[in-house]
């Protein structure tokens, strides 16, 4: 009997050894061509005809661009650029088949939208992943419709993650070098298990291979807001500034304390209406450009500010109409200010080019 025990126990523990490589170390290697042909059927091309009030002579334009089905209902994922300012929206599946869709909510923030079209029956979705699982080197492929090109599909790797790219995107950015041309914004950006981990969002200009990518986290937390109100609420305060570089400053020859250097305050924000002042005097560091003479914050609620990241982190947690206390130094003197927080305008920054 107790032999018998004994060698069940040691055969338990050799299945139970190899269990998670059998089973749970296995990476998905679903054939490109298998990932296509389950994933573009969600894909959508999305027509926007728009009325351009500054040109007589062509009253209207038309933008196309991409986007995929998210809920069987007729819910469509794509990117604010592209339907912003739409007077009507027509969407095309890969059948053929056509669909005039509206408008259900739009975030210029993370250049996300979300339309709707009437459905007789279930559509296929696509299936959305865990953007936070990404690691550089994980192979992705774009769908979409580049220059009018239905249903292609591109190959590469994620290239970098958590891309901040100040005046461009508030949002860190998945980096690809799958190849995204016009057209392929609002498209899906599929990982290898056919699951979307990102939203194609724009290509840089100044280099080649470099795209980017909105994280499908990112989008999916705040589809609820889109849904339900058709814009995301977010608190502002009206300032728009960077670190203070510890190198400026010995370059300067000036004492910046450590902190968060003031460079613009908007008009008519909460920053400017408690006397917020920002910068006026243009220098060019090490290629950088800086507008030095603005205050330099240092707390907001007494959490302390040294970074553009701890600044968003500490604005994510305050909301519209909250009053609350900022310190800053100007002109080597501490002084504290009350701020009353409101909701996030749109900004003349937003959805450029």
């Amino acid at each position: 009997m107790v032999y018998d025990r004994d060698v069940r126990l040691r055969l338990a523990l050799l299945l139970l050894l190899a269990w998670p490589a059998a089973a749970v170390g296995a990476p998905c290697a679903e054939p490109f061509a298998a990932i296509f042909a389950r994933v573009a059927p969600a894909v959508v091309s999305i027509q926007a005809t728009k009325i351009n009030k500054a040109r007589p002579q062509r009253r209207f334009e038309t933008i196309v661009g991409s986007g995929f089905v998210i809920e069987r209902d007729g819910q469509v994922l794509t990117n604010a650029h592209v339907v912003d300012g739409a007077a009507s929206l027509l969407v095309t599946f890969d059948s053929g088949v056509k669909a005039p869709a509206r408008l259900v909510g739009m975030d210029t923030v993370l250049d996300l939208a979300l339309v709707r079209l009437e459905a007789a029956a279930p559509l296929p979705a696509a299936r959305l992943g865990d953007s936070a699982a990404l690691r550089v080197g994980d192979e992705v492929v774009a769908i979409g419709n580049p220059i009018g090109l239905d249903h292609t599909m591109t190959r590469g790797i994620v290239s970098g993650l958590n891309r901040l790219l100040p005046g461009v995107a508030e949002q860190p950015m998945i980096q690809t070098d799958a190849p995204i041309n016009p057209g392929n914004s609002g498209g899906p950006l599929v990982d290898r298990c056919g699951s979307v981990v990102g939203i194609n969002t724009f290509i840089s200009e100044d280099a080649q291979g470099i795209g980017f990518a909105v994280p499908i986290n990112a989008a999916k937390a705040v589809l609820r807001d889109l849904r339900e109100v058709g814009r995301v609420v977010r608190p502002w305060l009206g300032i728009q500034g960077r670190e203070v570089d510890a190198r400026l400053g010995a370059l300067l020859r000036l004492p910046l304390p450590p902190g968060y250097l003031v460079e613009v305050v908007y008009d008519g924000s909460p920053a400017e209406r408690a006397g917020v002042r920002g910068g006026s005097l243009s220098v060019v560091v090490q290629g950088e450009e800086y507008l030095l003479g603005g205050d330099i914050l240092t707390t907001i609620q007494s959490v302390p500010i040294r970074t553009h990241q701890d600044y968003l982190d500490r604005l994510k947690t305050l909301r519209p109409g909250q009053r609350v206390r900022i310190t800053l130094v100007r002109e080597g003197h501490t002084r504290e200010l009350t701020l009353t927080v409101a909701e996030r305008p749109r900004l003349p920054s937003d959805l450029v080019d």
